[in-house]
């Protein structure tokens, strides 16, 4: 599919986004700015659930015959697959919306009775594709960042894949179990590969928690890769001390520009590599269009 197939069409590209973290932003506005300069899309925004500019408002301000919108989240959990579906005026279980272009949006309005205030009056069709992180290459991701933490900090020398037990630290969530199932899923996959000596997906707010690394580790070296959009308050600061940093040494070395873990520094009898999250890789970009491409297929 050539990129003049989206010739009429808007890209959002939708993070969760936080007012407590300025860098929980950052992989958004790459990846959109990438998507932009490929010059794909009639045109390419930037919008976020929890902080400006938010989606209801980037939404109403398009008006386009078609508007993807792509959730830079990670799993199809409680908000990319429920929340946000549901306030954008999605039925359950679908994702095409055909509504009116619609600045009425900012006065909340059911999505059946929206009507158009913007230039035009043509029909929009809101496509919702599905979240970066469930997709299959998101595997090569994950082991690129763990590979590449170990080569960039040799302990005198990276150590062999074999000899490392990996982590996919992920949130979890009780408020819905598809929240966990992304990251357990990439978890078998790369266990299935034999590469490293085991592979194990740990949890912010579910078991087994990240804490629970160092029980669960059969090797000394351990690589802890955060499957997270961005590197914000839960992978810069939650997860380190969760690992057994002192917070204040945390906040410390954020404060004065530091990365809040040391590579590798040892724990409880194990040496343990902090990568960072990887909704920053490059690879992302090509991610959000490749979810692009399968939503306009099923629709056509």
């Amino acid at each position: 599919m050539n990129g003049e197939q989206f010739s009429d069409a808007w890209l959002v590209v939708l993070g969760h986004g936080t007012e407590q973290n300025a860098n929980s932003a950052a992989p958004v506005y790459q990846h959109a700015a990438e998507l932009r300069r490929r010059r794909i899309f009639a045109g390419v925004r930037e919008a976020f659930w929890k902080q400006e500019p938010k989606i209801k408002k980037v939404l109403s301000e398009i008006s386009a015959p078609r508007v993807f919108i792509a959730p830079l989240f990670i799993s199809e959990g409680y908000f990319s697959g429920e929340v946000i579906p549901r306030e954008l005026g999605f039925a359950s279980g679908l994702s095409t919306l055909n509504t009116p272009a619609s600045a009425a949006l900012r006065r909340g309005k059911p999505a059946a009775s929206r009507r158009s205030e913007a230039k035009t009056d043509q029909p929009s069709t809101w496509i919702y594709c599905r979240p970066v992180g469930t997709h299959d290459s998101m595997t090569h991701v994950l082991l690129g960042r763990a590979r590449e933490i170990v080569e960039q900090f040799p302990f005198p020398r990276p150590p062999k894949p074999q000899d490392i037990t990996l982590f996919i630290a992920g949130h979890g969530t009780e408020e819905n179990e598809n929240s966990r199932q992304a990251i357990e899923r990439q978890a078998g996959l790369i266990r299935a590969m034999s590469l490293y000596a085991g592979v194990h997906a740990i949890f912010l707010e579910e078991s087994p928690r990240i804490a629970d690394c160092y029980k669960l580790a059969q090797t000394k070296n351990l690589v802890v890769v955060p499957f997270f959009i961005s590197d914000g308050l839960h992978t810069q600061e939650d997860i380190p001390v969760m690992l057994g940093e002192a917070q204040p040494v945390v906040r410390q070395r954020l404060a004065g520009g530091q990365p809040p873990w040391r590579n590798p520094t040892g724990k409880n009898g194990r040496l343990v590599w902090y990568a960072p999250a990887v909704g920053s890789e490059p690879h992302v970009a090509d991610v959000i269009l490749e979810r692009v491409r399968e939503a306009a297929r099923m629709e056509d």
